[in-house]
């Protein structure tokens, strides 16, 4: 089979691999989809562990069912207890590669995304290539079926869906909030339709790229704003004299938490979405935090429910997605879509046909 090998964001290559064999409780998916996230091209965090396979927004058709594969989450039923279902040749899936022990100490506190098994669960050999072996751990949490009104492109979705809702589940997001999306790439534009879905009052985007802030208004901003202004001074304009009750941090810059800082209100939150580069130190100004009571709080990956409930969202049509695919490229043009992705100019979510 093909895969895209990633040595850098500039060296993709088109390479031949064995398609993976599957033991009992595993599945064979055939991937049809495949969205490049804006991690896959952190250079600091990709290259040092190249050549691999990347690609973890994933959708496809089960070819192969290893004895025992079921799943005891299954999202199509009514019923509120686990139901047991026995995956099937045919079936449309899409895939968590990352998921949860669900018994250790974080996974019994509802912090699933700090547990070590999460950290280190994963696909072989993952989402940029034409087939995936879907381990047995992977297969009992996190396969979720796909209904006919949600095509592929769609369910590469869920994934970045799955994380901004526990984002904004953490941040506690509450109706008539203002909100301050700072970074309007593509999780930027997730956490703005998701902000407007849940009933945010005021939205407000920055970004330093005039096309991602034209989209940012078709996400569903009310306003938005080069990041290089007076922020305080804008929000305040536009947000009847208040700053933000919630900052979202949606960018690696250093200056981006200070920034925030500035534009958060008294007893606000400020929600770090992205991470920066690993030698990056930003000193605080711990009694701005003190004494305007600001709460501060991270972010990362989603658990076996958010995904779930992310991919209910969008079969119920409440957050739609389909508008922020710009390009649609076969497995063979993996190189240009790390490239589009890594400019960060003119293109949005770049989905990768693996079949094609």
């Amino acid at each position: 089979m093909r895969v895209a090998m990633y040595y850098h964001n500039q060296d993709v290559r088109i390479e031949e691999r064995p398609v993976p064999e599957i033991s009992a409780g595993e599945l064979l998916v055939r991937l049809e989809a495949s969205g490049i996230c804006g991690s896959d091209v952190m250079e600091w965090y990709r290259r040092p562990k190249a050549p691999l396979v990347l690609g973890h927004e994933i959708a496809g058709e089960i070819v192969a069912v290893g004895e025992g594969a079921y799943s005891k989450f299954e999202t199509g039923t009514s019923s509120l207890e686990p139901q047991e279902r026995q995956f099937k040749e045919g079936d449309r899936v899409v895939i968590a590669h990352h998921v949860p022990c669900n018994t250790c100490y974080y996974c019994l506190n509802d912090r699933h995304t700090a547990c070590d098994t999460l950290r280190h669960t994963k696909l072989d050999p993952g989402g940029f290539a034409e087939y995936v072996r879907v381990p047995a751990i992977n297969v009992d949490r996190g396969v979720f079926l796909l209904s006919d009104s949600i095509s592929f492109e769609e369910a590469t979705f869920v994934e970045p869906l799955a994380c901004v809702l526990r984002g904004q589940r953490l941040a506690r997001l509450q109706p008539g909030n203002s909100v301050l999306v700072m970074g309007s790439g593509m999780a930027g534009q997730i956490h703005i339709k998701l902000a407007r879905a849940l009933g945010a009052g005021h939205i407000m985007a920055t970004d330093i790229i005039d096309y991602r802030l034209k989209m940012a208004r078709s996400s569903g901003a009310d306003f938005s704003i080069q990041a290089t202004q007076d922020l305080p001074l804008y929000i305040r304009q536009v947000n009847h004299g208040r700053l933000a009750d919630l900052v979202i941090i949606c960018t690696g810059a250093e200056g981006a938490i200070n920034q925030a800082l500035s534009a958060v209100e008294q007893g606000g939150t400020i929600l770090l979405f992205a991470p920066s580069n690993p030698d990056t130190t930003i000193p605080l100004p711990v009694n701005d935090f003190f004494w305007k009571g600001v709460t501060m709080t991270t972010s990362y990956a989603g658990s076996p429910a958010d995904y779930a409930a992310a991919l209910g969202l969008i079969r119920a049509g409440n957050i739609q997605v389909k508008d922020l695919i710009t390009h649609r490229l076969g497995l063979a043009e993996t190189e240009l879509g790390f490239k589009l992705v890594a400019e960060a100019k003119h293109s949005m979510k770049v989905i990768i046909e693996c079949q094609r």
